[in-house]
């Protein structure tokens, strides 16, 4: 079967609801990043000791998944469902084929290493 790895950038404070949205799919391993970004937010003006000053990086968090092909789906909308403020900065979600995966200690490869 099929593999796919499928990395969302979101906001910091959704990790513990996505997290959860992702369990409750079966999804039982993912790898969670604290990264820096901006998309069309372009990041936003702070005053700091009287000085005005521009945060260009806004912290995000980026989770990443490696899931069977038919799962694919339900994840992307389980994030979405757990990461949406509908405020601008809610973030991005990637979806791409994975050629491989092997678990290092068994030396399974495929759907049986995630």
């Amino acid at each position: 079967m099929a593999l796919v790895k499928i990395e969302a950038i979101i906001k910091p404070f959704k990790l513990e609801e996505v997290k959860e949205a992702l369990t409750d799919l079966g999804i039982a391993g993912l790898t969670v990043t604290e990264v820096k970004g901006f998309g069309r937010q372009k990041g936003h003006t702070e005053i700091y000791r009287g000085s005005e000053y521009t945060v260009d990086f806004l912290p995000k968090v980026k989770v990443e998944v490696v899931i069977p092909t038919d799962l694919a789906e339900k994840a992307v909308q389980a994030i979405i469902g757990a990461a949406k403020t509908g405020k601008i900065g809610d973030g991005k979600i990637f979806v791409s084929p994975v050629e491989g995966a092997i678990r290092i200690r068994t030396e399974e490869s495929g759907e049986k290493a995630v």
